[in-house]
């Protein structure tokens, strides 16, 4: 238990930690970080299933339904990855963090429609409360917060295709990023023959080095969490995924010095009250459970 706490905690620290990275590569434009993020994630994964020598799950691609499911999923990280890249680096880390809170009570949703399953009261009560919020914001802004809401969605229908995928985080995560490599490599090679690849281009080793980083930046958060949740159960794990889009938020108001005005908390508070709701009542349920164990 202590192990898989520790796994997933590191996880969502890191992911909370993302707009650090990505704000040190704003001289760089966003849809060229996603394509070197996409290239050197691959060539890690590659160095790590060499070294496990993990390859048998090969042989399930070639089922179509396998492989179409993973093309999906990877068209949707892909696109998940580009919309935050874009936030983070025109100055909407709040906007960003903003989608990380309403993701789990899409997931919810999510599982109702799509997997059938069954709603408590209270969680329709939190996704009123979060819709409530939304609204809020909507109205207050003149304009529907597209930036959190395409977060939310598209990590959500991710996480529901990997739900039901048949492989696993490592394996999963390399095939993605297979289907997506020769678009992220042929548009590399587009950037370096018009002379505008800012690995190249650039006067920064640093800026060389954090785009070489992306690979493991990018793996190694997500073996952590595939490791964490096999250790421990799924409330532990729901209420740990708050501490990603809490450091975003904290990060965006007090390092960024982005915009928080009276009228942005109302709305923001509606969805932390839908949160809390949420976690309160999978605690409460999960209380008596563990009492008869």
């Amino acid at each position: 238990m202590r192990s898989g706490i520790l796994y997933a905690a590191l996880a969502f620290l890191c992911w909370g930690l993302f707009p650090l990275y990505f704000h040190a590569l704003d001289e760089v434009p966003p849809l060229q970080i996603l394509a070197h993020r996409m290239v050197w994630s691959l060539a890690f994964l590659l160095i790590l299933l060499v070294l496990r020598r993990q390859w048998k799950w090969l042989e399930q691609v070639r089922r179509p339904r396998v492989f179409f499911s993973f093309v999906l999923s990877a068209l949707l990280l892909s696109a998940n990855w580009l919309v935050y890249i874009w936030s983070v680096t025109n100055h909407h880390v709040i906007e960003a963090s903003l989608g990380y809170f309403i993701n789990p009570l899409v997931n919810i949703m999510l599982g109702y429609l799509i997997l059938k399953e069954r709603m408590r009261p209270a969680q329709w009560a939190a996704i009123a409360v979060a819709a409530l919020g939304v609204g809020w914001l909507t109205w207050q802004a003149g304009t529907v917060p597209w930036i959190a809401l395409i977060l939310a969605f598209s990590f959500g229908a991710y996480g529901l295709l990997r739900k039901t995928a048949a492989l696993g985080a490592l394996e999963g995560l390399s095939f993605e990023t297979m289907v997506l490599f020769p678009l992220a490599a042929g548009y590399v090679i587009w950037l370096t023959v018009n002379g505008q690849n800012m690995f190249l281009t650039t006067e920064s080793d640093t800026t060389r080095w954090l785009l070489v980083m992306a690979g493991p930046f990018t793996a190694i958060p997500l073996l952590l969490f595939a490791t964490g949740a096999r250790k421990i159960p799924l409330s532990i794990l729901g209420l740990l995924q708050y501490l990603s889009p809490t450091l975003q938020f904290l990060l965006g108001v007090l390092l960024f010095k982005e915009a928080f005005t009276a009228d942005r908390l109302v709305g923001f508070a509606l969805i932390w009250g839908a949160l809390i709701l949420f976690a309160g009542e999978g605690l409460l349920r999960r209380s008596p459970a563990a009492a008869k164990t």
